[in-house]
C-alpha cells in the first residue's frame, strides 16, 4: 500500500515516487501550500520537494500518475537529491494494514510513507493515537490518489493533526524546469516585460501535465488517457463509495470535459446526463475527490451589484479533458471560440497550481455579474489587493476585451491593484493605468 515517496517532499512540484496513481490527500502532501508559503526563486526549482513538513503527519493528494524526469538546473537537481536521499520506510502490505491497523503501525520506526492510504481507512484511528502521543513533525507522509477527507470518519480522526497538499499535474514551469513567479509579479509594483512566441499553445493543451502522457509521443497519448480514465474510474471509485451505475461516471466526466470553464448548472447537467440531481451531485463529488475536476468559486464582494454565485467547473488536466471530449488539434484550430474556453480552463488551472507555492498568499476566484460583466480570474492577495486576469485566444486585442477589467477597477477603487489580459501575441502592451496585455508565456516565464 505504500509507494517509494521520500521525505521531506511536501511542496508542489516533482516529488520522486514509484507507485502509480494520483495522490490526492495527505497529512503532508502535494501541490497545495498553506497561504504565505515561500515561493519564487531561480529556475530549475522543484517546488514540491522544497517544502518542510509542518506537522507530525501530512497527506499528499496526488493528481499525477508517475514521477516526472529529474528536473533541470543546479537548484532543481539539488532539491531532487535532497528528497531522494532522505528515504523513509516503504511498505507494500495492504493486507496487513487492513487486518491489524494498530499492529501494523506500531511496528514502524522512524519516518514512514504510507502510499494509497485510502485503501486502508482503518489506519486513521490508530494513526491519530500515535500522532497525539508524539507530535514531532514529519513522522508520517500519507499519499493517495483520492481525497481521504472524502472517506467516512477520516476527517474527524485527522482534523488538526495533518497538513494537506495537492499535487496537480505538472505545471508549465515544471515542464520547462523553472519556478514560476507570475503571481508574485502581478502583485509587485511593476510587471516586467515578457516576449511571447505568438503561437497557439495547442501542444501544451493536448499533452496536459501527467508525467507519463508528457513523455509519450502524440500518437500514443490517446491510449494512455483512455487506460488511465478506465483505471481511475473503476479502481479508485470503489475505495471511496458504492456506485450503482459505474458506467455513468466516464460519461459524466466526458460531458464536463466538453464544458470547460463553464458555470456549474445542476439542472442543465441533469438534463444532459439523464441523471437525477441527487445522483449527479454525488457523482460530481466523486470526480472532485479523484481530482479529475475542480470548481472555481465565484468572487463575492460588496460592490453594490448582483453577482453570480455559481462556481465554474475546471477539468484539472487539459490533455485528459480533450481526449474525453473527442477533440484534437485540428478541431481546436478550426474553432477559436472552443479553443478560448479550453485556454481559459488551462490558464485557471496553471494559476491554481502556482497559488499553492507562490511567494504571495493568493486566493483564486472568477467574477461575473448578472448584467454580464465578467472577469475570468480574480486573484485576491495580500492586504486585500485584487488583480483581474482575462484570457483571450487571439494574437491581437480589441477595446471591448478590457471592459470587464475596467468595470472591476471602477467598482473596487484603491483595492484594484492591476488588470492583465493574457493573449497569444508577442508583446507586453500597457493599455492604461494598471492595465496590461501580456503574452501567454508570461504565465510560466515571469
Amino acid at each position: 500500500m505504500c509507494g517509494s515517496a521520500k521525505l521531506p517532499c511536501s511542496g508542489r512540484g516533482a516529488c520522486p515516487r514509484g507507485s502509480p496513481g494520483r495522490k490526492r490527500s495527505r497529512p503532508s502532501r502535494g501541490r497545495r501550500r498553506p497561504k504565505g508559503g515561500s515561493g519564487g526563486g531561480d529556475g530549475g526549482g522543484v517546488p514540491q520537494c522544497e517544502r518542510v513538513l509542518p506537522g507530525p503527519s501530512s497527506h499528499l493528494r496526488l493528481a499525477q500518475e508517475v514521477a516526472p524526469p529529474t528536473p533541470k538546473g543546479k537548484r532543481g537537481r539539488r532539491a531532487w537529491k535532497r528528497c531522494s536521499s532522505r528515504s523513509s520506510p516503504v511498505f507494500t502490505s495492504t493486507t496487513a494494514a487492513q487486518l491489524d491497523p494498530q499492529g501494523f503501525l506500531s511496528g514502524l520506526q522512524g519516518r514512514v510513507v504510507l502510499d494509497e492510504v485510502q485503501r486502508a481507512p482503518g489506519l486513521f484511528l490508530p494513526l491519530k493515537a500515535l500522532v497525539d502521543r508524539d507530535r514531532r513533525p514529519g513522522r508520517f507522509l500519507l499519499t493517495g490518489s483520492a481525497n481521504v477527507l472524502a472517506l467516512p470518519r477520516a476527517a474527524e480522526h485527522l482534523v488538526g493533526r495533518m497538513a494537506l497538499f495537492t499535487l496537480w499535474p505538472l505545471s508549465q514551469g515544471e515542464l520547462e524546469g523553472r519556478k514560476e513567479g507570475f503571481l508574485s509579479a502581478l502583485f509587485a509594483e511593476e510587471v516586467p516585460p515578457v516576449q511571447g512566441e505568438g503561437r497557439w499553445p495547442l501542444e501544451r493543451l493536448l499533452r496536459g501535465g501527467y508525467p507519463e502522457a508528457v513523455r509519450l509521443p502524440p500518437e500514443r497519448r490517446g491510449a494512455w488517457f483512455r487506460d488511465y480514465l478506465a483505471t481511475v474510474l473503476a479502481r479508485e471509485v470503489r475505495e471511496l463509495s458504492q456506485v450503482e451505475r459505474l458506467g455513468e461516471l466516464p460519461r459524466l466526466y466526458a460531458l464536463l470535459a466538453t464544458r470547460p470553464a463553464q458555470l456549474l448548472n445542476w439542472a442543465e447537467l441533469s438534463r444532459a446526463s439523464s441523471l437525477p440531481a441527487t445522483t449527479l451531485k454525488r457523482y460530481f463529488a466523486l470526480l472532485e475527490a479523484l481530482y479529475l475536476v475542480r470548481t472555481l468559486p465565484p468572487w463575492q464582494a460588496n460592490l453594490g451589484k448582483r453577482l453570480t454565485k455559481s462556481p465554474k467547473v475546471l477539468p484539472t488536466d487539459p490533455g485528459l479533458a480533450l481526449h474525453a471530449a473527442g477533440l484534437d488539434g485540428a478541431r481546436l484550430e478550426g474553432d477559436p471560440i472552443l479553443l478560448g474556453k479550453y485556454l481559459e480552463a488551462f490558464v485557471a488551472m496553471e494559476v491554481v497550481k502556482q497559488a499553492g507555492y507562490a511567494g504571495v498568499a493568493v486566493e483564486v476566484f472568477h467574477y461575473r455579474s448578472h448584467s454580464g460583466e465578467e472577469v475570468d480570474l480574480v486573484l485576491e492577495g495580500p492586504g486585500g489587493k485584487v488583480v483581474g486576469v482575462e484570457v483571450k485566444a487571439r494574437g491581437s486585442l480589441r477595446p471591448e476585451d478590457l471592459r470587464g477589467l475596467k468595470s472591476l477597477a471602477q467598482a473596487l477603487g484603491p483595492r484594484f491593484h492591476r488588470g492583465v489580459v493574457l493573449y497569444l501575441g508577442r508583446e507586453t502592451v500597457p493599455f492604461a493605468k494598471d492595465l496590461y496585455a501580456l503574452p501567454l508565456e508570461a504565465l510560466w516565464r515571469l
